[in-house]
């Protein structure tokens, strides 16, 4: 079974993906940015685009049927070394108990206010 799940981004259309896709037992989500999902609006701190970027992946997550306890993969793309450690507290709080094997990457980000991305593998496990 394969699956995509929109968004409704304009981004998604234009390049041609899928905020998730659902495949068997596996949920891949996106690269997601904090990119505010309703005004459109990229906050200016690491930490407030950490957190809109949780809430995105935690709907696309829902939506398939998942949440972080089932994340097992998760990859972070940051511009600058010290903006990760700001986001440190949200991503222990989102993950808790169950925390997700992780790779950090420092590059460019396809819009330079952009700080972190975050992109992420869960796992259903059968109910």
């Amino acid at each position: 079974m394969r699956r995509s799940i929109l968004s409704g981004a304009p981004w998604e259309s234009l390049v041609g993906y899928a905020r998730a896709v659902i495949s068997g037992d596996f949920v891949f989500v996106a690269g997601t940015v904090g990119r505010d999902p309703v005004t459109g609006v990229l906050p200016e701190t690491v930490t407030d685009q950490c957190a809109n970027a949780l809430a995105i992946i935690a709907a696309a997550l829902a939506d398939a049927g998942a949440s972080f306890s089932d994340v097992v993969r998760v990859t972070y793309y940051l511009r600058d070394r010290a903006d990760f450690e700001p986001c440190w507290p949200q991503l222990r709080a989102a993950f808790g108990a169950n925390p997700p094997a992780s790779t950090v990457i420092f590059a460019d980000l396809v819009d330079p206010a952009m700080k972190i991305e975050i992109e992420v593998t869960a796992h259903r496990l059968p109910k």
